[in-house]
């Protein structure tokens, strides 16, 4: 019998952002999931004996010259195939339908038809919202395959060859706007493909820990500890696995949120009971950031002393071998790289020097942003830290336009406090991806207490976003926004005027700098 944890489907990557949302969803239903190149072959796809593949969508058209195509003989293999979009396309091209250009689009919510019995539209009513995105359609199914519904655009919106598994659909059910779409991908993999639900953080861990245990032995393990998600998560993880093998080294460099550093203090030294070496250095990245105002050779100056402060922290611990890196599945993704073996200053510790050859040790590289808060709270780590909103490496520093003083950091650090005490009793904390305060160094004219003031303004930046790729402004109340403001202005001296920042990215960034 397999383990129902180590049951994978193959999602096949044809551009645009569908891979990586219909991998999530697959995962939703707690069925491991990773995303391939479209060139795998089916002699590659037979060693790794997944349980069901997904062709997925894209930007292309199936009879264009440029086309993206895969292996024909996947069809072969008596694999489960679930073509998406593009992918239903392909997969109808492969096995001999017909695919057509009709000169008119579908884009958007349109209302889908079930015409025949489905395996994976049972149950579905009929007529359901859809989301499509198309400009091809498949005009005539293939040889053994049923057209199962339709829309308005789509005369096969959905196809199915029962004997040989084979699906395809025209809609995109990974996406939210299919509100249907995770049953019709469960029934995919539960029913279809056979998976039994064995994708669970528990599951998870227990891997992750039979993994580092092999992987080091009992060798001296390092990690460079930030206090965000992924890096706390990894490093709880693999305390779990090797105990007092790990030291923890957290960099406090100055330009953190209130209370991060004490809260890191708290959660691994006192109640993880791991061998932290908290290394106080923020008067030190004062002085080499003074009188330093251009964003990139900020973001230089923050990286290089991180990596020197690191590197002085790591040799007192001379016999380390290994480094402990919190590296997530998009990062993975993104790359194109399947493993390092030295220390690159692309890497998520801040860069450190190619002559530092530790092997790495990544137990997250498998997973995406929210299956690491899931493993960190079946893991025990407290809220604050499992749900803490991103924070740039660089920390306050890119958040302040123009020269960084401790002056300047104090002011930041207190406006922002507020301004994310404020989204958490509005209980909006876990709905917004970040929201922070921005300082802009000049100062402008104001009143207070019928005298003139001349301060500094504040912005205040809170979006919404699921990767960070693209992110749209929150649009948060207007009473949340003015007590936001009014609080700033009176328990924040040197602050006497506060924006908000309706930019969406692109074209703007999150961060300012």
């Amino acid at each position: 019998m397999t383990n129902p944890a180590e049951d994978t489907v193959l999602v096949v990557d044809f551009g645009a952002q569908y891979a990586q949302l219909i991998a999530r969803r697959v995962r939703e239903v707690h069925v491991h999931s990773e995303i391939v190149g479209r060139d795998i072959t089916a002699a590659e796809v037979r060693r790794r004996r997944p349980i069901g593949i997904i062709l997925s969508g894209g930007p292309a058209s199936v009879y264009a010259d440029d086309a993206y195509r895969v292996d024909p003989a996947l069809l072969d293999l008596g694999i489960p195939i679930l073509g998406i979009c593009y992918g239903h396309q392909l997969l109808a091209d492969i096995a001999g339908g017909e695919v057509v250009n009709t000169g008119s689009a579908e884009y958007g919510k349109t209302t889908l038809t079930v015409t025949a019995d489905s395996v994976l539209l049972a149950d579905l009513p009929s007529p359901s919202e859809v989301w499509m995105s198309h400009r091809d359609l498949v005009a005539q199914p293939p040889p053994g395959f049923t057209a199962v519904a339709e829309s308005p655009g789509a005369p096969v919106a959905a196809m199915e060859d029962t004997a040989r598994r084979l699906y395809g659909v025209q809609f995109h059910p990974e996406v939210l706007h299919t509100p249907r779409g995770t049953e019709i991908l469960a029934r995919f993999v539960h029913e279809v493909c056979g998976a039994l639900p064995g994708w669970t953080s528990h599951s998870i861990i227990d891997t992750q820990v039979r993994a580092v245990r092999r992987q080091v032995g009992d060798a001296r393990v390092i990690c460079a500890l930030s206090g965000g998600v992924d890096s706390s998560v990894a490093a709880a993880l693999v305390h779990q696995a090797i105990g007092d093998q790990l030291t923890c080294i957290f960099v406090d460099h100055g330009l953190l949120r209130a209370d991060e550093a004490e809260q890191v203090e708290e959660t691994f030294r006192r109640h993880f009971k791991v061998d932290l070496v908290h290394v106080k250095v923020a008067d030190r990245f004062l002085e080499n950031l003074a009188g330093v105002t251009e964003p990139e050779q900020k973001r230089k100056i923050i990286g290089e002393t991180f990596i020197r402060v690191f590197e002085e922290a790591a040799a007192d611990i001379g016999d380390a071998k290994f480094l402990v890196q919190g590296t997530l599945y998009p990062d993975v993704i993104e790359s194109g790289s399947a493993s390092a073996a030295t220390i690159k200053t692309h890497h998520n510790v801040g860069g450190l020097p190619e002559d530092m050859t530790f092997e790495l040790v990544e137990p997250l590289r498998d997973l995406f942003k929210d299956e690491v808060r899931a493993v960190g709270e079946e893991l025990g780590l407290p809220a604050e830290i499992v749900w803490r909103q991103p924070f740039p490496g660089p920390g306050l520093g890119v958040r302040i336009i123009g020269e960084i003083t401790r002056e300047r950091l104090d002011i930041l650090r207190a406006a922002d406090r507020i301004i994310v005490d404020e989204v958490r009793r509005a209980g909006l904390y876990r709905d917004i991806w970040q929201a922070f305060g921005v300082l802009p160094a000049i100062k402008t004219v104001g009143v207070q207490g019928d005298g003139r003031t001349y301060a500094y303004p504040l912005i205040i930046r809170a979006v919404t976003s699921e990767d960070a790729m693209t992110a749209d402004w929150a649009r948060l109340p207007y009473e949340i926004l003015e007590k936001m403001s009014n609080r700033i202005i009176n328990e924040v001296p040197g602050i006497n005027r506060v924006a908000y920042d309706i930019s969406s990215k692109p074209p703007a960034t999150i961060e300012w700098e």
